[in-house]
């Protein structure tokens, strides 16, 4: 086994491989050339340069928003068949007409979904970690769907039958705000039993918006997990600092800020959403690599950053089949299309780092995000959790040097630009309603889940708990409740130093 003692993980949100690298500039990748086209109403929509730094609206990334994407605007699902073939010519049609995360965008616009970033200059932060290290260009998302079960895989090799963005219904269900489960339990759970240390740290400061009071876009997503405390959730502006102690934690997972998930906007935010700018999650990947390159652990650590789905955005290699987790008793209540999860979704960015993996790597194994858990497992003498990561490729083989390099960089290039000012902020924002699905309403039953945690953990606390849960309808309810939960977090973490 390679000499490595701390793997490292940094799960980014909702960008596809060509248009993050496709005109990055990188020889010998498999990429999108100004050739490809999607074609929408007989206007083609070439692959173009100088992708915009924030989208005009959010592109459609729900299931079938996908099946369209991949398979066409003509495909039509069907649970009883295979998926059909794949031909990646939906992603103009499906923007240009989905409304799954909000209105369209104006005709105008339609194209951008086509653009690919100019890397060098608009992302020169990864473009600089993906030319020093490995950048792998056939890592997929794990299923063709959205965000949340896409982010499960990359802690249980599963989603647990989901296929779709969860809705408050569903997230209430989850063992009465207890939090959501894997039949077979998360790789936390592994790691646990096997008496090895594990460590979550997430970008927790309050979200620079319109309202900096707002910090539901704050709360990290893996707290959704049963087990997993938010009050057990470490700053990241921590990291550095812990690292250069005493770190026996042979496993972190490193979450972005979302920003602004309340109006829509992810402004402020660090997880390069497409309605946010990309220039905060650059901020983070500089702040997270620095941190390990310069701490003691360095000639021994390996860094994994990948985005958890493609966010709508065009790519133009097809995904092919996957291992099913096997996981489930029967049909999933979760499981909204009855998916079989026998096909990946959408590829997405993806670079290994580590001072034992030679500059320049290109890597073209098939990889999707139960690689990271086969990547621990194996490293660390683990079990699968499930068929997906039993069967899923590691990333161990990248590690080919005999000794840590000495020319890895100490600090990053700054990224590219500051954020612009914030868009102006409905006056009635606070009394429009919540969404039914989607990421505020996802982190707000986490808020939920946290809230009984914090509680004597009675019957009535519990009820209570539940019942203010489900009066909670407006953006401005949500806000105030998020506020409320996070100051009992921030109370809990002070009596603890």
């Amino acid at each position: 086994m390679a000499k490595i003692t701390n793997i490292f993980v940094l799960m980014l949100e909702n960008h596809s491989f060509d248009n993050i690298f496709a005109l990055s500039g990188i020889d010998g990748i498999a990429a999108a050339t100004t050739a490809d086209t999607n074609t929408y109403h007989n206007q083609p929509y070439a692959v173009q340069s100088g992708a915009p730094v924030t989208m005009p609206t959010d592109p459609g990334h729900e299931f079938l928003d996908v099946f369209e994407q991949l398979a066409g605007a003509d495909a039509v699902f069907n649970p009883t068949q295979p998926y059909p073939a794949i031909v990646n010519s939906g992603f103009a049609s499906n923007y240009a007409t989905s409304r799954s995360e909000g209105v369209p965008p104006a005709a105008a616009d339609i194209g951008k979904i086509m653009a690919c970033f100019d890397t060098a200059t608009q992302l020169p932060v990864i473009h600089q970690l993906a030319t020093q290290f490995a950048i792998c260009d056939h890592w997929f998302s794990s299923l063709p769907g959205p965000t949340w079960p896409n982010r499960f895989f990359a802690h249980g090799a599963s989603s647990n039958g989901l296929d779709h963005s969860p809705t408050d219904t569903e997230m209430a269900q989850w063992d009465s705000i207890e939090g959501f489960q894997f039949p077979n339990g998360s790789i936390y759970d592994a790691l646990t039993q096997k008496k090895l240390a594990w460590r979550i740290y997430n970008d927790n400061r309050d979200a620079d918006s319109d309202d900096p009071q707002n910090r539901l876009g704050a709360i990290a997503q893996v707290a959704a997990l049963k087990g997993i405390h938010l009050t057990d959730v470490r700053s990241l502006s921590d990291l550095a600092a812990d690292l250069q102690g005493n770190y026996p934690f042979v496993y972190t997972f490193l979450e972005p800020n979302y920003g602004n998930v309340l109006n829509n906007t992810y402004e402020g935010g660090s997880s390069q959403h497409p309605r946010d700018y990309v220039h905060g999650g650059e901020s983070l990947l500089k702040r997270v690599y620095e941190a390990i390159r310069n701490s003691p652990l360095w000639e021994s650590s390996l860094l994994i950053v990948t985005y958890d789905e493609h966010g709508g955005f065009y790519d133009s290699v097809p995904p092919g089949p996957a291992v099913a987790p096997g996981d489930t008793q029967g049909k999933s209540p979760y499981n909204k299309y009855s998916f079989n999860f026998e096909q990946l979704g959408v590829r997405v960015p993806a670079v290994v780092i580590s001072p034992l993996i030679p500059a320049g790597t290109v890597d073209p194994t098939v990889y999707d995000h139960s690689s990271i858990l086969a990547t621990i497992e194996r490293q660390f003498g683990l079990g699968a959790l499930t068929a997906r990561d039993r069967s899923a490729n590691d990333l161990l083989h990248l590690l080919t040097l005999p000794a840590a390099r000495g020319d890895c960089p100490a600090q990053l290039v700054e990224p590219a630009l500051a954020a612009p000012k914030a868009a102006a902020v409905p006056a009635d924002i606070e009394e429009q309603p919540l969404p039914a699905s989607g990421t505020a309403r996802g982190l707000l039953a986490i808020a939920a889940k946290t809230d009984f945690e914090l509680s004597t953990g009675s019957d009535n606390e519990k009820a209570a708990i539940v019942q203010t849960h489900h009066k909670i309808h407006t953006r401005g309810q949500a806000r105030d409740y998020s506020n409320e939960v996070m100051k009992k977090v921030d109370a809990a973490r002070a009596g603890r130093r």
